[in-house]
């Protein structure tokens, strides 16, 4: 298997293993980093058996990889296609004078922001996993993109949002393009991961250059008590 058909499995056997908890069989974020679980390339009922460690009786886990075999007493609660889309790498591309760098003072008003717009899960520790950068208009964080998930190839770009007041300004396009010559510029390949039915994310994205690579499911499950 490739590394990005089971990234959060790399990443956490790879550059974030500070960030995750579990075992060779099983392994998950910590709960106040990101919700996102992951199983070996290849994986049996012991895996889900120590992913039922991890989680605890009842509790959720959240996978991002292709089709998932799961044993008959574990249930799915939500499944959801996304598209997984790669970058050309380029580390010349200019980059938006609006666009700097986010650090821990600015994670409440990161945390309000994605609250609003929902890009998708973004807790109190999210931005430890990469550089998350900003725009602001009169001290307000309008918008943001940051990085999640890391191997030692690829870079995920996520939480790539826009306050509504300020949509169609080319806010979301320059952040991801700063990251796209970020994340170039420490010679990793970006990426990132949207949601099938967003197509004007999608439409966005393929203008920037990213080209699709497959789509996947984003499988949020609960274990048995």
């Amino acid at each position: 298997m490739e590394t990005l058909d089971n990234m959060f499995w790399h990443a956490l056997t790879g550059p974030q293993q500070e960030f995750g908890e579990g075992s060779d069989l099983a392994r998950r974020y910590l709960t106040e980093v990101t919700p996102f679980s992951a199983l070996p390339d290849e994986y049996g009922i012991e895996n889900f058996a120590a992913l039922r460690d991890v989680v605890g009786p009842g509790g959720t886990a959240t996978l991002f990889r292709g089709d998932v075999k799961l044993p008959a007493n574990w249930e799915v609660l939500v499944q959801v296609d996304a598209v997984q889309m790669l970058a050309r790498v380029n580390e010349t591309l200019k980059v938006d004078s609006r666009v700097e760098v986010l650090g821990p003072d600015d994670v409440s008003s990161m945390l309000e922001l994605t609250q609003r717009e929902k890009p998708g899960p973004f807790l109190a520790r999210t931005s430890e996993l990469g550089v998350y950068l900003g725009v602001r208009s009169e001290g307000q964080l309008i918008a943001m993109a940051g990085q999640r998930a890391q191997t030692n190839e690829y870079v995920e770009i996520s939480a790539v949002c826009t306050d509504g007041d300020f949509v169609g300004q080319g806010l979301a396009r320059a952040l991801v393009t700063a990251q796209i010559a970020l994340i170039s510029q420490v010679g990793r390949i970006p990426m990132l991961q949207a949601s099938a039915s967003n197509a004007r994310a999608i439409a966005i994205y393929e203008d920037l250059g990213f080209r699709r690579r497959r789509t996947a499911q984003v499988t949020i499950l609960r274990a048995p008590q």
